[in-house]
């Protein structure tokens, strides 16, 4: 295999080599130019020396197989790569940010701006399981927080799996890879395919981030990392008294042992992260201490114990298992028996995803010139109202409390704010409803069209049933009246 001297100012496939912007363990990185790429880049060079790990050349093989596979705005810009038998590179984006890595001196953060930063990592963790990818090697490091809009890109997939590629690190070697403090259970134990290693390594980082203290140290040994199957890390609250409950109750849920316990998707953590007013607390919310040693020494050596095992199930399979649906409500009189029909129709969707998220939303329409009224002829919030409407909808929807939440918009225009909303969230699937009133298509048609056009999810219209048509027919009518949602 032979390769070339990378020197500032010599040149390769076109690309000029530029000072090093960075060295690490495993790579060089130098900035690069090219006259067909008027943009910041970034060449990423494997060094390879006698003794090198050879992890860190099949590392190197992976991420040349999978970032050109991604795109969005959370990786960076795959650009070019060269093959081993000349010079190994990657050419991508260089992403004008700076890592998390650098929020280490601030330590702690507020909850607030731990959740806001969560928030951002899920979202970007949503997007590569949307791809296929899980990125196994989620730290601050691999984080940068991109200064045009603040999204968080995710780099360096050495380490990650591609669901629909050969994984070439789990053929071969045996040995768990990884950072040790983020490692998940499962990951120490050697499987490479559960997308919810990722939550629980955002887990870490979010601890981390609130207490300046790593939830299970950072072990050196196999026998350290297998600790965190059995001894459960001290309850943040107890670290950072300010913590609110809901922010633990995330923190301790990402942090489970057993994933099927943690978030089924990155979305529904985002959704959590964003939207901490509709966190359901179970009683790790409010612990302060860690399990009795005793109930610790039970999990270890009893027989019925949890050990990670590998899933058969594919990537895809655990995010079409729980999506976010959300439905569109329509609380005015003359459409209660068509939020009858929406109600069977959601209950029907929901039993066949058991893990979904079922939001339920209804927009408050506002003036565009009048002001607008904040409370009704008796003096009560119409928005309360409207909240406690929605929660009397949902009653019989026989799906989990922890599994609904509720969320009155005020907009202007209700058609932007439920697509805002979809966007937003990473809904998946969007029920609207309509009525058989031919006026009222006529008038309300153009919401529910654009509403159609702009969504990014499937959109499901349920008919209020009469003699001549199903109950639920295919995306084509109108939204409901009074307030537009």
């Amino acid at each position: 295999m032979a390769t070339m001297r990378l020197v500032e100012g010599s040149v390769i496939d076109g690309f000029t080599i530029g000072p090093i912007a960075h060295r690490g363990g495993m790579a060089i990185f130098h900035a690069v130019t090219h006259p067909d790429h008027p943009f910041p880049m970034l060449m990423k060079v494997p060094i390879m020396r006698e003794g090198e790990d050879p992890a860190a050349i099949v590392g190197f093989e992976m991420e040349m197989m999978i970032l050109p596979r991604l795109k969005g705005d959370h990786v960076p810009r795959f650009v070019a790569a060269g093959s081993f038998e000349r010079q190994p590179y990657l050419a991508y984006e260089r992403i004008a940010g700076q890592t998390l890595y650098k929020k280490l001196d601030q330590l702690p953060l507020s909850s607030n701006e731990v959740a806001v930063i969560g928030g951002k990592i899920a979202q970007a963790l949503h997007s590569i399981h949307s791809q296929h990818v899980i990125h196994l090697d989620l730290k601050p490091s691999n984080v940068i927080l991109r200064e045009s809009d603040g999204k968080a890109v995710l780099i360096d997939y050495g380490l990650s799996h591609h669901g629909q590629l050969p994984d070439l690190l789990a053929e071969e070697f045996r040995l768990p890879y990884g950072t040790a403090p983020y490692m998940a259970p499962e990951q120490v134990y050697g499987d490479r395919t559960d997308p919810r290693s990722d939550i629980f390594a955002l887990g870490v980082l979010m601890y981390f981030f609130a207490t300046n203290l790593r939830p299970f140290g950072d072990p050196q040994s196999l026998k350290g990392l297998r600790r965190r199957v059995w001894d459960d890390p001290i309850p943040p609250r107890k670290l950072a008294p300010d913590m609110p409950p809901w922010l633990q109750e995330i923190i301790l849920r990402c942090l489970a042992v057993d994933p099927e316990v943690r978030h089924p998707t990155a979305a529904q953590l985002a959704f959590d992260l964003t939207h901490p007013e509709q966190v359901g607390l179970t009683p790790r919310a409010n612990k302060l201490t860690r399990d009795p040693w005793s109930v610790r020494v039970k999990r270890r050596f009893h027989p019925d114990a949890y050990r990670p095992g590998r899933r058969s199930a594919s990537i895809d399979a655990g995010l079409n298992a729980a999506p976010i649906v959300a439905v569109a409500i329509d609380l005015s009189e003359d459409h209660r028996e068509l939020a009858e029909h929406m109600r069977h129709a959601v209950t029907r969707i929901l039993s066949i995803s058991p893990g979904a998220r079922l939001a339920c939303i209804n927009v408050q329409k506002l003036n565009r010139i009048a002001p607008d009224e904040a409370l009704d002829a008796e003096g009560n919030s119409i928005h309360a109202q409207r909240l406690a409407q929605l929660r009397a909808w949902a009653r019989p929807i026989t799906a989990g409390a922890e599994r609904v939440t509720y969320h009155v918009l005020e907009h202007v225009d209700p058609a932007d704010a439920i697509v805002g909303y979809v966007r937003t969230n990473n809904v998946e699937h969007l029920i609207l409803g309509a009525s058989g009133g031919s006026r009222l298509r006529r008038l309300l048609g153009t919401v529910a069209t654009s509403i159609v056009e702009h969504a990014p999810c499937t959109v499901t219209v349920v008919r209020q049933r009469d003699q001549r048509s199903d109950q639920t027919k295919p995306v084509s009518a109108s939204l409901p009246a009074q307030s537009g949602s």
